[in-house]
Formats: structure tokens, sequence, C-alpha cells
């Protein structure tokens, strides 16, 4: 059973976990002003390394900060004490080596399949030729196997082929860290299933560090490399990280008949189940 890391204090020991994690979380709180004057403290002492082609999921009850963990570490909102390490340098803002993809679409409504992924293309690459942009862009149409796609707009797609449209643009500025807040969630079961499998094919293909919010343990067990479990808010932190033991490329089927993936499931659940108890109590 793996612990959460505590780091050590001095700066030659810090510098050393720098230069072998990719993305360091050290000592972060978050809390918010309240009505009462007293700070609500949202996340309490966060400490996590991510290796550079490692696959985090993150699993708590809602309302523990794993949203607002996600997006400190993609610098769209700023830690209240402690810092967040990309390479060895601070994160203070958004920056295009870390690209999000949210449960929520987020596809203008106005431009095509093809237009969408492009916007963000031209943006950060912009000092690629237009041919090759338009070749980038095709490249990881192709990926999500939306090329027949390419010139549909939002509102003639399915849920699960605009997450894909959102995976691609995501994926199409080559960034160094895929950060993923429940892409998933609102799928149907057959298509998040395809969809979990389509991610780990190009992962797999592709390795990147990614950090992933779920709240179903099986797409945890079955897509991460370790499960970062989060206890309860406020003064959440990380109650346990779970080593997933598999090797990947994985075959759901052959997983689900092993004794150790329903032992590591069961843990899992049971550390679920006990915040789940007090929350209830």
């Amino acid at each position: 059973m793996v612990k959460s890391n505590q780091y050590p204090q001095s700066t030659s020991q810090r510098q050393v976990e720098f230069e072998t994690d990719f993305l360091v979380i050290q000592d972060l709180v978050k809390a918010y002003p309240s009505a009462s004057g007293d700070p609500t403290v949202v996340l309490d002492e966060i400490n996590l390394s991510v290796g550079a082609n490692e696959f985090i999921a993150i699993i708590g009850h809602s309302g523990c900060g794993k949203s607002t963990l996600l997006k400190i570490v993609g610098g769209l909102e700023q830690a209240t004490s402690g810092a967040v390490f990309l390479e060895g340098n601070p994160i203070k803002k958004p920056g295009s080596e870390r690209m999000m993809v949210f449960q929520q679409y987020s596809l203008l409504p106005w431009l095509t399949v093809r237009e969408n992924v492009r916007l963000a293309v031209d943006e950060v690459c912009d000092r690629l030729s237009p041919r090759d942009r338009s070749d980038l862009v095709a490249e990881h149409l192709a990926m999500v196997n939306l090329t027949a796609a390419a010139a549909k707009y939002p509102d003639e797609l399915s849920g699960g082929m605009k997450q894909r449209v959102g995976i691609a643009r995501a994926l199409a500025i080559r960034p160094k860290m895929l950060l993923m807040d429940e892409p998933f969630g609102a799928l149907d079961a057959l298509t998040r299933s395809r969809l979990q499998r389509q991610v780990l094919d190009i992962w797999e293909r592709n390795p990147q560090a990614v950090m992933m919010i779920t709240h179903d343990v099986d797409e945890a067990i079955y897509m991460a490399d370790r499960i970062v479990m989060m206890t309860n808010g406020p003064n959440a932190h990380i109650g346990e990280i779970l080593k997933v033991p598999f090797e990947h490329p994985r075959d759901r089927s052959a997983l689900r008949e092993s004794q150790e993936y329903y032992d590591l499931r069961n843990h899992a659940l049971g550390f679920l189940d006990s915040y789940f108890e007090q929350m209830a109590g």
C-alpha cells in the first residue's frame, strides 16, 4: 500500500524531487472566505508527485476538492499556500503544456469539428505553417476516429463524439500533461467503455502525464497506474494512494477474472464507503 508522499524540507532535497518527478504538488492548501469570517479549507496539505508518463486517477466523494485540485494544477485557480511545480517550474497560470478535458464538451457551436480543433492549434502552434497545422488537425481527428465527421457541427454529434472532439483538441497541441475532469461522466455505459479504451490506446502509443478525476472505481482501476483517494471535505486530504499492479495494455475481461482486481476494487470501495458513512452520520 502506498501512502501519500511527504516531501523533505531542505532546498537541496526538494531539488532532487523536482528533477526526478514531472509534477510535484507541495504542501498545497486551498481555502475560501466564509460569511463567518473563518476561511473554509477545501484542500489541506496535499502532497503528491506524478511521473512524466504516469496515469493518475483521483477519486473521492463530492465536495472533497478533486476538481479544485485539478484546476490548480491547470493554473485556473491559485493555491492559498503551498505550490505546484511542473518540471521544477512553479505553476502560476494556464499553459499549453497542460490541457484540460471537461465533462461538459466546451465546443464552439458555430465551428465544425475540424474548426474547433484547428482553433486550438492556431493559438498554440503558430510557428507551424498552415499546411502543417492542417495535417496536425487531421492526424488527431483520425486518432479519435472523427475524420468522417470533420465537417459536422457540434449539434450534429452524439455526446461521445463531442467528447472525442474535446480530446482531439487537447491532444493536438501536444501537451506534456492531460487533465481530465470526469471526461466520461455524461456518457452512456457503452459509449463510456469504448471511449475509455480509445483514450488508453492513444495514451499507450503517445505516453504523457495524465491526471483524471472520476467517481468510478472500475474506471480508475482499468485506466490508471495509481489511484489517489481523497477524504471528505472540508479539510480534505489524500487518505491513501493505491498502486494498480496491472501492466498496460489492459484487457478489461481478463482483469475481471483476476482476484487481485477484486481485492483492489473492494479496498477502494471500502475506503469510499467508510467516508460515505461519515457523511451520512
